[in-house]
């Protein structure tokens, strides 16, 4: 199977990328290697991906229309992952327009992409983000999503607007996947995992938002892979029972789905940080703040629909995962264990 991975030098782009080649799929993988967070790591990344057979690397912007068609129609994918984007809540509080270039325009070259070649599926990153002011624990596919509380999350609700769009109007079988926090070794440098670690070993003080008070539903790195697999495996149907009036959000009567994939197991992130410190065998200085704008206090994903539809639940538990990433860590920045 011909599979195009974008965000191929990203932390879940990479290793997605990895599993297909394991498995005998020939990969093409994009990235535009821009520098929101350390180029390097990328290109150690894409490193372990290179030079395999059935690798072949572009560098390439989503947004880029006419770089995308050309590769497209020389392409010839049957599949397409879609792990692009720009990330992260905080940041679309400072540079908003990197959201609109990559995750709407560049989105929209991935549909028409699809639509105008053939793919069988496309399989693209939404965010448990778009849960937005939702209270309802745990969060499900079947829930309204209309409050994001961030750019970042309404451009991923647009993702899935816009893909559910294209599968109505061209029998187009799209899956969005909705991820929870992911976490683990050769992770970004930007997520509180990797900040956390690099401050308490440096023996500087860590920021704690929202005073300790978070429950995170984190996802470790090899779950996210394996539910994306069998989610790519698994091309989206319409649902025969959709009736408009009385519409779930989760599915449809055109080929559409989207999947929560989440440990369903919340951790408070004072208990996270206490399992990094045990790890790292070091207490953390802790500087307390209030909750950031944008974020929400508690993620929690039912993921009953992703066990029906595809059999498969995240099962790694948030000591052996930091326990990996601490490993992978000291081995990667050259740091000896204590």
């Amino acid at each position: 199977m011909k599979v195009l991975v974008t965000g191929a030098a990203g932390f879940i782009g990479s290793n997605v990328s990895r599993r297909l080649l394991e498995r005998g799929d020939r990969v093409t993988g994009i990235d535009n290697m821009n520098d929101y967070y350390d180029v390097s790591l990328k290109e150690a990344r894409l490193e372990r991906l290179t030079g395999q057979e059935n690798f072949r690397f572009v560098k390439m912007d989503l947004a880029d229309r006419k770089a995308m068609e050309e590769l497209f129609a020389e392409g010839g994918f049957d599949r397409v992952v879609n792990l692009a984007a720009q990330a992260g809540v905080r940041y679309s509080l400072i540079n908003p327009h990197s959201y609109i270039e990559s995750n709407i325009l560049g989105f929209t070259n991935i549909l028409e992409g699809c639509r105008h070649n053939g793919v069988e599926h496309l399989v693209y990153a939404s965010s448990s983000s778009v849960y937005g002011a939702n209270e309802t624990m745990p969060f499900s596919v079947h829930d309204n999503v209309d409050h994001p509380l961030s750019l970042y999350a309404a451009s991923k609700k647009a993702n899935e607007l816009m893909a559910h769009t294209y599968s109505h109007l061209y029998q187009l079988p799209t899956t969005g996947l909705r991820f929870f926090t992911v976490y683990g070794p050769w992770g970004r440098p930007d997520m509180a995992l990797f900040l956390f670690t690099d401050a308490i070993i440096k023996g500087k003080p860590i920021k704690v938002f929202n005073y300790g008070k978070h429950r995170r539903d984190f996802t470790y790195i090899d779950d996210i892979v394996e539910g994306v697999i069998r989610t790519l495996d698994h091309v989206a149907e319409p649902n025969p029972d959709w009736s408009g009036l009385k519409p779930d959000p989760g599915s449809s009567r055109a080929p559409w789905r989207v999947y929560n994939i989440g440990n369903s197991k919340p951790v408070e992130l004072m208990d996270y940080i206490g399992a990094l410190e045990r790890e790292l065998g070091k207490t953390a200085e802790k500087e307390f703040l209030p909750l950031q704008p944008g974020d929400v206090p508690d993620t929690y994903a039912d993921v009953e629909q992703l066990m029906e539809d595809v059999q498969y639940k995240p099962q790694t538990s948030v000591d052996e995962g930091i326990k990996r990433f601490v490993v992978w860590y000291r081995e990667y920045y050259g740091i000896p264990a204590p």
